[in-house]
C-alpha cells in the first residue's frame, strides 16, 4: 500500500533502491568514498576574512578599489621594539640594523621605519630621519624627541617615553599567496631572532599574525571537535543502546558522511573557510541523529517480531520519508542563506546544502547495507534501550492529557511575545570576536595602541582637480581639510597624509623635495602616480566598538560634504566588517523569517493538510524565539554567526517534529489507532529516539563552545541552547498541541489511499489492478 503521495517527494526512492539493488548500490557507494578521500589530504583552511565579505555589495566594493588603487596596511607586519636602553648609541644601532635587515627580507616589498624614512636636507638631497653616528645617550634622546614631537611619521612610530619604536613591513602579497601567512612569519621571525636579547625585547603583530592564529585555532577546533564529536557520540549511542556493535554502527554513517562533505567542500571550493569548517561538525551531529532514529526503528520492528531484514526494509519504507523531509528541512535552511550576499555565506550555504543532502543519501544507501551485513556476519539484537532516555515520556504524556490545554495556550502566548524582541534585536559587530582567545598578537597591538597610536587604520579617498603627482595647491588644501577632519575625531598624530609634510614646506621644501624624500612605496600610499587620487590615513586602536565606529564613519561623512570635500570615500577593513556585517547580519535576519516560513509550509504540503503546519510551528518558532530574546536583553545582539546558528539549529530542530507528526500519522493511518491513543504511542515509541539525538547533537556541538575563537564558540553556545528548547517543544509543547486540539487534530485520520501492485488479491494475484478505499484521510482540512 503506498499513498497517493508521499512526504519525502519520493526521495525515499534512493532506500529503495538500494533494497531492491544492494550490489549495483554498494559498488556506487565505495566509488563515491574513493572519490572523496582522495581529495581529503588537501583540506586547508584559508585565513582570510575577505573571503567571507567579498562581493558584499558597496563596503567591499570601496575596500577592493582603495586597496587596488593604493595598497593598505591591512596586511602589513608590525614589529615592536622595546628597550629600557634604547637611547644608548649602541642599542640604537642593534634596532638600526633589525630594520635594514627587515627590509631586505625576501618577503618585504618595503619597510616603515624610524631608520629607513629619510627627511629633506635641501637642493633635492636628503638624510636619515634618525642620524647616524651618535655617540652619546643624550644626543640620541633629543634626536628621537625631536622626531617622536615634530615629525608627522615619526609621531606613530616613537613611543613617547623613548622605550619603543615601531617597525612596519609591507609583505610581497604575490609571496604570501604562494608561500602563505606561515612562511611569511616564520622567514621574519628568523630575522628578528638574531637581536632579541636581555635588554631588546621584539613582538609581532598585525593581520597576517591575527589570521596565522585564527587558521591555527580553525584546525585545533577541527580535529578536536571531530574526535570529540565521534568519542561523544558513539558513547551516547553505547549508553542508549547498551550494545557496542550497536554504537559503532551508529557512528559508521556519520563517519562516512563526514568524508564524503569534506571530499565535496574541497572538490568545489578548494578549501574550507572560518564558516565552511562548521559544516562538517554539524553534519556530523545530525548524521549521528538520523542514524539514531533508524536503529531505533530497526530494533523497534525487530523487538515486535519481524525478522530482522525484514525489519530493514521496513524501516527504509517508514523513516526514509521522513528522513527525506527532514533532510530537506534543513536544506531549505542552508540554501536561505544564499540570498544574502557575500562569498563566505553563500559557500557555506552551497556547502551545508550539499552536506545535508550526502547524509540524507549516506543514511539511504550505506545504513541498510550495513545493517544487512552486520546480521549476515550474526549481529545479537541489544537488550531494550536505557530507560533514562524514556524517563520524561511519562511526565510529558501526563502533561499533555491532563494539562494539554493550557500548556498550549501558554505556549502560543509566549511565542506570540517572542516576537516582539525579534523585532527590536539589532546587529552587532566586534573584531575582537574573529580573534583567537589569548591573542599575543592582540596583545600586542593593544601595546602599540596604547604607545603610539594604533594599527587598524581607517581610509579617506579624496579625488583631485590638478591631477599633479607633487599635489598642486588647491589640492593640498582639500587633503589639508580632510586631514584636519580626521584628526579632530582620532586625535592629535593619528593621521598621516600628504598634508603631514607642512613642517618641512614651511621650513621651505618644496612638496617634490618632502614626496621624494619618503620613496616610491610610500608615495604612492599618499598620492597615486598620476595625481588623481589623494589617500588619507588614520590610525584608531585595534578593538573599536561597531557602534561607535560606526558613528565616526557617519560624522566624518558629514564633515566632509560640509568642508567641500567632494566625492570621498571612507573605507578600511574594520570600516568594511563593521557596516558589510550590519548588512549581511540584517540579509540573514529575513533569511531566517523566510526559512521557518519555507519550512513550515513545505511540511504543511508533505503532509497535505495546514493542520500539520500549525502543529509544527509553535514548538520550533519557540526555541528560535526564545533564544534571539535572550540575545535582545543579554545585549549581545545579532552577530554574523547568530542568525546563522539559529537558521541551522531551526532546520534540524523541525527534524524531530517531522520524526514525530510522521510516527503519529502512521499510528492514525496504518494502525487505525484513536487520535489520542496515537499521541501516547508515538511518545512511546520515539520519544526516546527524540532525546537520544537532542543529546547527540547538543554533546557534538558543546564541543564547539570551547573553540578558542569566540564567534565559533557562540555559534555552538546558540545552537545548544536551542536545541535544548526544541527538546522541550517537541516532548512537552507538540504532544499537548496535539493532545488540545483533539477535534482540530481528528480529521487527520482519514485519508484515501491507493492499492498498488504489492497488494495482490485473489482476483488479482499480480497486484496489478488497483483500487481505492476510504482509510483514515490527513488531508481533510
Amino acid at each position: 500500500m503506498v499513498y497517493d503521495r508521499s512526504i519525502g517527494f519520493g526521495l525515499e526512492h534512493i532506500g529503495l533502491t538500494t533494497l531492491r539493488y544492494p550490489r549495483a548500490v554498494a559498488l556506487a557507494v565505495l566509488a563515491f568514498t574513493a572519490l572523496c578521500f582522495t581529495q581529503v589530504p588537501r583540506a586547508w583552511v584559508d585565513g582570510d576574512l575577505l573571503r567571507i565579505y567579498a562581493h558584499s555589495g558597496h563596503y567591499y566594493d570601496a575596500y577592493e578599489h582603495l586597496s587596488d588603487t593604493f595598497g593598505t596596511f591591512e596586511n602589513d607586519l608590525y614589529v615592536l621594539v622595546s628597550s629600557p636602553t634604547l637611547t644608548r648609541p649602541e642599542t640604537l644601532e642593534q634596532v638600526r640594523e633589525l630594520a635594514f635587515d627587515l627590509e631586505l627580507n625576501e618577503f618585504a616589498v618595503g619597510t616603515m621605519s624610524p631608520f629607513t624614512l629619510r627627511k629633506p636636507e635641501g637642493a633635492g638631497t636628503s638624510v636619515p630621519a634618525v642620524p647616524e653616528g651618535m655617540t652619546e645617550i643624550a644626543q640620541v634622546a633629543r634626536a628621537l624627541t625631536d622626531l617622536q614631537q615634530n615629525d608627522p611619521m615619526m609621531r606613530n612610530l616613537i613611543t613617547p617615553d623613548l622605550t619603543g619604536v615601531v617597525l612596519i613591513l609591507f609583505p610581497n602579497q604575490d609571496m604570501v599567496r604562494e608561500h602563505g601567512n606561515k612562511a611569511l612569519i616564520a622567514s621574519v621571525r628568523d630575522t628578528i631572532a638574531y637581536y632579541a636579547g636581555s635588554d631588546i625585547n621584539v613582538e609581532l603583530t598585525g593581520p597576517p599574525i591575527w589570521t596565522t592564529e585564527m587558521v591555527n585555532a580553525a584546525v585545533s577546533d577541527q580535529i578536536k571537535f571531530t574526535l570529540w564529536g565521534f568519542g561523544l557520540g558513539s558513547l551516547i549511542a553505547l549508553f542508549a543502546l547498551r550494545s557496542v556493535p550497536g554504537a559503532l554502527m551508529v557512528a559508521a554513517t556519520p563517519f562516512l558522511a563526514v568524508m564524503w562533505t569534506m571530499g565535496m567542500v574541497i572538490l568545489f571550493f578548494g578549501s574550507f573557510s572560518f564558516l565552511t569548517i562548521i559544516v562538517t561538525t554539524l553534519v556530523l551531529v545530525i548524521s549521528f541523529a538520523e542514524s539514531m532514529f533508524f536503529i531505533f526503528n530497526w530494533l523497534a520492528y525487530w523487538r515486535d517480531g519481524m525478522e530482522p531484514n525484514k525489519a530493514v526494509d521496513a524501516t527504509v519504507k517508514l523513516v526514509g520519508p521522513a528522513t527525506a523531509l527532514t533532510m530537506l528541512t534543513t536544506l531549505v535552511s542552508f540554501a536561505s542563506l544564499a540570498l544574502t550576499p557575500g562569498q563566505g555565506i553563500r559557500e557555506f550555504s552551497i556547502a551545508g546544502a550539499i552536506g545535508s543532502f550526502l547524509l540524507f543519501v549516506c543514511l539511504m544507501t550505506f545504513m541498510p547495507l550495513m545493517l544487512k551485513a552486520a546480521i549476515r556476519i550474526g549481529f545479537k539484537r541489544p537488550r531494550r534501550v536505557s530507560p533514562v532516555l524514556t524517563a520524561p515520556l511519562p511526565l510529558s504524556w501526563f502533561l499533555a492529557s491532563r494539562f494539554g490545554r493550557p500548556i498550549a495556550i501558554a505556549a502560543v502566548i509566549v511565542t506570540l511575545l517572542l516576537f516582539i524582541p525579534y523585532a527590536l534585536i539589532q546587529p552587532h559587530f566586534s573584531f575582537e570576536d574573529f580573534v583567537a582567545r589569548d591573542s599575543s598578537a592582540l596583545a600586542t597591538a593593544a601595546e602599540i595602541d596604547s604607545g603610539v597610536g594604533g594599527v587598524a587604520p581607517i581610509y579617506i579617498r579624496v579625488p583631485l582637480k590638478q591631477h599633479d603627482p607633487n599635489v598642486g595647491a588647491e589640492d593640498f588644501e582639500t587633503i589639508k581639510a580632510a586631514h584636519q577632519i580626521l584628526e579632530r575625531h582620532l586625535g592629535q598624530n593619528k593621521v598621516i597624509s600628504a598634508a603631514s609634510v607642512s613642517n618641512y614646506t614651511d621650513a621651505g621644501f618644496s612638496r617634490e623635495d618632502v614626496l621624494e624624500s619618503v620613496g616610491p612605496f610610500m608615495r604612492r600610499r599618499f598620492v597615486t602616480d598620476d595625481g588623481s587620487q589623494a589617500l588619507i590615513t588614520g590610525f584608531m586602536p585595534t578593538i573599536v566598538d561597531s557602534d561607535a565606529l560606526k558613528q565616526l564613519v557617519e560624522d566624518v561623512d558629514n564633515e566632509l560634504a560640509a568642508a567641500g570635500v567632494e566625492n570621498a570615500e571612507i573605507g578600511g577593513f574594520r570600516v568594511l566588517t563593521t557596516f558589510a556585517t550590519d548588512q549581511i547580519v540584517r540579509g540573514l535576519q529575513l533569511d531566517l523569517t523566510l526559512s521557518v516560513l519555507v519550512n513550515l509550509a513545505l511540511i504543511g504540503f508533505a503532509f497535505q493538510s495546514f493542520r500539520v503546519a500549525l502543529a509544527s510551528a509553535i514548538p520550533n518558532l519557540f526555541p528560535v524565539l526564545g533564544t534571539e530574546a535572550w540575545l535582545y536583553f543579554s545585549g549581545a545582539g545579532l552577530q554574523l554567526t547568530t542568525v546563522i546558528a539559529l537558521t541551522i539549529a531551526f532546520g534540524i530542530a523541525v527534524d524531530d517534529t517531522v520524526h514525530f507528526l510522521s510516527h503519529y500519522l502512521h499510528a492514525r493511518r496504518e494502525e487505525g489507532r484513536s487520535h489520542i491513543e496515537a499521541v501516547k504511542h508515538t511518545l512511546e515509541r520515539i520519544g526516546g529516539a527524540i532525546v537520544a539525538t537532542t543529546i547527540i547533537l547538543c554533546s557534538g556541538v558543546t564541543i564547539v563552545v570551547f573553540s578558542d575563537l569566540p564567534q565559533v564558540a557562540l555559534f555552538g553556545t546558540l545552537f545548544v541552547s536551542t536545541l535544548g528548547f526544541a527538546l522541550i517543544g517537541d516532548l512537552f509543547i507538540l504532544p499537548a498541541l496535539l493532545a488540545a486540539g483533539g477535534k482540530f487534530f481528528q480529521p487527520l485520520g482519514r485519508i484515501r489511499v491507493r492499492m498498488a501492485d504489492h497488494d495482490p488479491t485473489p482476483d488479482d494475484p499480480s497486484g496489478d489492478a488497483a483500487t481505492e478505499v476510504i482509510r483514515p484521510n490527513p488531508s481533510t482540512t
